[in-house]
């Protein structure tokens, strides 16, 4: 057991918590802000961009914070599929260089405490380090709160980060399949209405995986963006026909926002999820794999 072991209290961390503790050598506050850019063509037709929020991160940040770009630094560049988590020796690097250790606790941040912010928790858990919470609200809780920004850019010691993945929080379309057919994990689409649906269709084709239940990201927040509680968050895993006592799946468009269900329902007892990271960049471009509610809105 490390000697920060029990810094963070939780997987979620308010801001009186981060104030109180964001001068403690052994915590990491990595800003992970970004944007997923949608572009409506009409018609429910839709095409998206990802791109990061450096520059702003580089105008002002919470004192003492480092930054991920979610397009690149933690991502495979080599993958077919667009933001593939990195690969170990690529992603030990990255963490590494920005002052992340085997025994670092880490305080994700992103605009609003969400799925950015979510899928650098996953993805430290992927690799093996369990030490990491998200601020609830983001920045736009910090700094509503009155809390002090900086423009300091930051450069922090290099320490050694030991890659542990666990292949049980990482799940292939291959899975997927077989989970059609067995029934044993709960499909979770985490994606808005109208992509479950087919009326709105990003790609080649609309629709959802077949057996899939509907869990949008957006539910698991209440309107100031901070994160239900986790009792809200089983009442809308229930409502949604999730059994919460049983393991799932969750899948997006890119395993982003995903990982944001996987964090709610996580937090609201579910310890066994695992996130889809091809999601429907995979899923919906493959012609072998079958789709339910499909529509080709793009040759309408």
């Amino acid at each position: 057991m490390t000697r920060d072991a029990h810094l963070l209290p939780d997987s979620l961390v308010s801001v009186g918590w981060l104030r109180d503790h964001i001068n403690h050598p052994g915590l990491a506050v990595v800003d992970i802000r970004g944007y997923v850019n949608t572009e409506d063509h009409g018609g429910g037709r839709q095409t998206s961009t990802y791109t990061d929020a450096r520059s702003e991160y580089e105008s002002a940040h919470i004192p003492g914070s480092v930054y991920i770009d979610w397009t690149r630094d933690i991502v495979d560049p080599e993958a077919s599929v667009k933001v593939q988590i990195a690969p170990p020796l690529v992603f030990a690097d990255r963490m590494g260089m920005l002052g992340i250790g085997d025994e670092s606790a880490v305080v994700a941040v992103d605009h609003s405490g969400g799925h950015f912010a979510t899928r650098l928790w996953w993805a430290l858990r992927y690799y093996g380090h369990d030490q990491v919470a998200v601020l609830d609200g983001g920045m736009a809780a910090w700094t509503s709160a009155g809390m002090p920004i900086d423009a300091a850019l930051v450069q922090p010691a290099p320490r050694i980060f030991t890659p542990r993945p666990r292949p049980e929080l990482r799940s292939t379309a291959e899975d997927i399949v077989a989970q059609i057919a067995m029934g044993e994990r709960q499909i979770l689409d985490a994606r808005d209405a109208g992509q479950f649906s087919g009326t709105v269709q990003r790609g080649s084709r609309g629709g959802h995986i077949p057996t899939a239940r509907h869990l949008p990201a957006k539910a698991m927040f209440t309107d100031d963006g901070t994160w239900k509680s986790a009792e809200q968050i089983r009442v809308l895993a229930e409502e949604a026909g999730v059994t919460p006592e049983r393991p799932v799946i969750a899948y997006c468009n890119g395993g982003v926002t995903a990982t944001a269900v996987l964090f709610g329902l996580h937090r609201a007892g579910v310890s066994d999820g695992s996130n889809y990271d091809g999601s429907w960049n995979e899923w919906g471009e493959r012609s072998d794999l079958p789709v339910e509610g499909n529509q080709d809105l793009w040759s309408t």
